[in-house]
């Protein structure tokens, strides 16, 4: 079996667990931050809803400069879940053009001409595309949970979503 089709089924088993937290994100309470250094509840639903467009983009390259963070326009629940949408087919389709040769092949990232790291491109997938999502997924269920807004099941019950 290709590497790439155990990962892809991974995006789409992972993506509706995202799907359903970020469904969960107040309209209301966008704005809403649990501290002055965190990102709004807004922002963070829409880090999560881009990171699989954007890293899609950076995963096609052997070399990455890093830059700063792009800024988001007008943010509302709806445009979250149309973005993540989006976004996850675009990852889906760009790594299924990938074969194994091209899944071992490195990817270097550099900030200011200076390798921060050089990682085989499978690394990067699992360590830097689809973790990131999934930590900052794990962020936003804090933030629900904080808003007093029910958790869904991620990897098993919540306090709220019994899975049995």
């Amino acid at each position: 079996m290709p590497m790439v089709d155990a990962i892809i089924g991974e995006i789409d088993r992972e993506a509706k667990t995202t799907q359903r937290v970020l469904e969960r994100i107040p309209e209301d309470k966008l704005p809403w931050k649990p501290h002055p250094r965190s990102m709004t509840i807004g922002e963070l639903g829409m880090h999560i809803a881009v990171a699989p467009l954007v890293l899609s983009e950076v995963v096609v390259k052997d070399v990455h400069e890093f830059g700063p963070n792009p800024k988001q326009g007008e943010v509302t629940r709806q445009t979250i879940l149309d973005t993540f949408t989006k976004s996850t087919q675009k990852m889906k389709e760009v790594i299924g053009t990938f074969d194994d040769a091209k899944m071992a092949s490195a990817i270097t990232m550099t900030k200011d001409g200076k390798t921060i790291m050089a990682i085989p491109r499978a690394g990067f997938v699992r360590a830097i595309m689809m973790n990131h999502i999934y930590h900052h997924r794990g962020q936003l269920s804090v933030y629900l949970r904080l808003l007093d807004v029910p958790v869904p099941s991620i990897y098993g019950s919540s306090a709220d979503e019994k899975m049995f």
